[in-house]
């Protein structure tokens, strides 16, 4: 069974950073890609960023340039840099993989899960 591990959120000022880590944690045969997404409460979730198996990494307009978004293939991690944290970026921020998986008849099925959830806060 495929779960994302979250790490790396917390309280900060605003014009301050924090890294997210998000870590597959089970078998997964292959990532088509991997991202993070962040909500409010009363609000829908929200792409953040992403990046595909090969590298290509995708940004909401609302973070181009404050954020990046990386991955080490061979620890299965991805990672959010968030630098210059607006008040406005307070949100539970939630890991999601989309990949496949392949049973040992060769089945493959597509998987996507998503982490717990970490809370970031920015203070004004």
């Amino acid at each position: 069974q495929v779960q994302l591990v979250e790490s790396g959120g917390g309280l900060v000022q605003a014009g301050g950073s924090l890294r997210l880590s998000c870590t597959v944690s089970g078998s997964i045969f292959s990532i088509n890609t991997m991202g993070w997404y962040r909500q409010v409460p009363g609000k829908q979730r929200e792409l953040v960023a992403t990046i595909t198996g090969g590298g290509t990494t995708h940004y909401a307009d609302f973070v181009k340039g404050r954020f990046t978004i990386s991955s080490n293939n061979a620890k299965n991690t991805v990672y959010l840099q968030m630098n210059s944290l607006r008040p406005e970026d307070t949100a539970v921020y939630y890991c999601n993989l989309d990949g496949r998986n392949r049973y040992s008849d060769a089945t493959v099925v597509p998987v996507n899960c998503w982490g717990q959830g970490t809370q970031v806060t920015v203070s004004s």
